[in-house]
């Protein structure tokens, strides 16, 4: 199992895409209009993860539990100021005097700039995936084992990375709040590998704390479960190409 995609939930998934495609220099994969728009991070260490934008018909208004931290370090004013003229705009959260700058993409969706951090000097720039957890060491093994992530330094509770050491970290943050009963607007996908069991997996997962859910969306090639803290995800079939 890997983790393959980064989810975003997009009222205009062509506009959004774009946005983020010139924000992190990705390459469009697909560019459906309405229907869907996919562009490819490529990671330092050879890997790569796919920003997906998916259509739905209104925003939620529940809190965001997982969103993208950019690199700045030495240039964050300058990678703000980029992306303010790219269409970003201030937001406050509520984060009061922070060291980080706190941006909304097209859609609203809070995203954060990061200042000078020595665990993001191999990440790309996307520095770090944060997700809210009820609790940061159950989620962070959960996450290790479907992912195949480990234990990185960080300033997150726990921090998870790539076994090659590059690119962004997937931080598990104490919650402010109880996930509700909306889904996530940006969520996971893992993808399984050809010799993976996914009745097994299913199970496990279970164990784990974690469940499947019933979007209720007719038949998908894919299954959605949450996390333990509540978090969709979805396991995605193995690849037709190996």
């Amino acid at each position: 199992m890997q983790l393959e995609n980064i989810i975003v939930d997009a009222i205009d998934p062509r506009r959004l895409g774009r946005f983020w495609e010139q924000a992190l220099g990705t390459r469009t994969l697909t560019d459906s209009g309405e229907e869907g728009f996919e562009t490819r991070l490529d990671l330092p260490g050879g890997g790569f993860l796919d920003l997906c934008f998916q259509p739905v018909p209104q925003r939620t208004t529940q809190p965001q539990r997982l969103h993208l931290d950019l690199l700045g370090g030495a240039r964050q004013l300058e990678v703000a100021r980029r992306l303010r003229e790219l269409g970003a705009s201030d937001l406050d959260i509520g984060q009061g005097d922070v060291p980080w700058i706190v941006l909304g993409d097209l859609e609203g969706n809070p995203f954060c700039v990061t200042e000078q951090r020595e665990v993001h000097s191999s990440t790309g720039p996307l520095a770090a995936l944060p997700l809210d957890s009820a609790d940061p060491d159950r989620d962070a093994e959960f996450w290790s084992w479907l992912s195949g992530w480990q234990d990185a330094p960080g300033n997150a509770p726990r921090t998870l990375r790539h076994p090659s050491g590059t690119g962004p970290l997937l931080e598990l943050c104490l919650e402010s709040q109880p996930k509700g009963s909306a889904k996530n607007r940006v969520h996971l996908d893992i993808r399984l590998e050809p010799s993976d069991d996914v009745d097994r997996i299913t199970r496990e997962i279970a164990v784990r704390a974690g469940r499947e859910l019933d979007p209720g969306w007719g038949e998908l090639p894919w299954r959605v479960f949450t996390d333990p803290s509540g978090n969709e995800l979805c396991l995605l079939p193995a690849s037709p190409h190996g």
